[in-house]
């Protein structure tokens, strides 16, 4: 009985990562390159390091908005979430590394979120609010499609562990989406498409260093810690 429970649980658990796969297809414009998903796997301690920090920006970010938007109180409910998930998921990602003799270190961040924040409007408090919550949906967004495109060529601990993230970072765009669309008049349609169209500029050009959302290799070089 409990193995037959298990299978169905791993069945259930594979027909969901499947849709949330299809899911996040739809809504980005892009898959993850092969060339980087070859580099990710030439480094992996280089990948859990970034994986760490950026759960711990994730964080930061969801308490920056708590900061500035005090008076939005889904926002500050929605963010209070996040931000402790987010945390919870960095000292996992530190565990990982520490079981497998990899140390925690300060590296520089990509281009990509800062890529993504260039665009953003600033001259208007609603407006920026409301691509600085869209840009946190794609960054969510792209990371839950790495996960999911990363899980099937990890080894089982490190599969198990991303895939076990699909569900709350799948949750996560999906809450910065909904915050994007409550707390302004226009429709976000336009500003999420145009966002979507740097992103898939950013995913697909060439990047020297290695990062968990950095493009394509611009050279065969593997990166080193």
């Amino acid at each position: 009985m409990i193995t037959r429970m298990m299978a169905m649980n791993a069945l259930n658990e594979r027909q969901d990562t499947t849709e949330l796969s299809r899911e996040l297809q739809a809504f980005l414009l892009c898959p993850t390159p092969v060339a980087w998903l070859d580099w990710a796997l030439q480094n992996q301690p280089l990948l859990l390091i970034d994986h760490a920090n950026c759960e711990k920006k994730a964080a930061s970010n969801a308490m920056g908005l708590m900061y500035r938007h005090v008076a939005h109180t889904d926002l500050l409910t929605k963010m209070s979430q996040l931000a402790r998930e987010e945390l919870l998921h960095f000292e996992q990602v530190v565990g990982l590394m520490a079981e497998r003799g990899i140390s925690y270190q300060r590296i520089g961040p990509s281009r990509y979120a800062a890529g993504l924040r260039e665009h953003m409007r600033t001259d208007k408090r609603e407006e920026a609010l409301t691509d600085s919550l869209i840009v946190g949906a794609i960054v969510e967004a792209r990371s839950c499609e790495r996960f999911a495109t990363l899980a099937p060529l990890l080894d089982d601990k490190l599969a198990k562990f991303y895939v076990s993230l699909l569900r709350s970072e799948a949750r996560h765009y999906k809450d910065y989406l909904a915050l994007a669309a409550q707390y302004t008049d226009e429709d976000i349609q336009p500003r999420v498409q145009y966002f979507l169209r740097v992103e898939k500029d950013l995913i697909e050009s060439e990047d020297d260093e290695f990062r968990f959302h950095s493009g394509v290799p611009a050279s065969a070089a593997p990166a080193t810690v």
